[in-house]
């Protein structure tokens, strides 16, 4: 499928970019050459190709979610150090506003 010129030169107007004649000649038979190559990949014959995902052979190797125990020092020195805490908790601002008062 050719692109014309008329096409690069309204996409190049959406995109606000500006191309001289040769730019403008250039870019059009990239372009075309361009949909003349998906135009090969979706002749392709693909019935008795089983779909993949992922092409390599590798897998993720992640770490195990494991909660550590918390140290109670760490946890009072965190809560000690906080600007506002409520019930043993850091209390943040909310971000959230329903039109709710904050619970106060």
């Amino acid at each position: 499928m050719a692109i014309s010129k008329e096409q690069v030169e309204h996409v190049a107007n959406l995109a606000r970019l500006s191309f001289n004649d040769q730019e403008l000649n250039q870019f059009t038979d990239q372009l075309s050459e361009i949909t003349d190559m998906f135009n090969q990949l979706q002749a392709v014959d693909t019935k008795n190709v089983t779909p993949m995902n992922y092409v390599g052979d590798l897998d993720n190797v992640l770490r195990a979610d494991d909660p550590a125990p918390a140290d109670p020092k760490e946890r009072q020195a965190l809560l000690d150090n906080a600007p506002d805490t409520r019930d043993g908790f850091i209390k943040v601002p909310a971000i959230f506003n329903k039109g709710e008062d904050d619970g106060e």
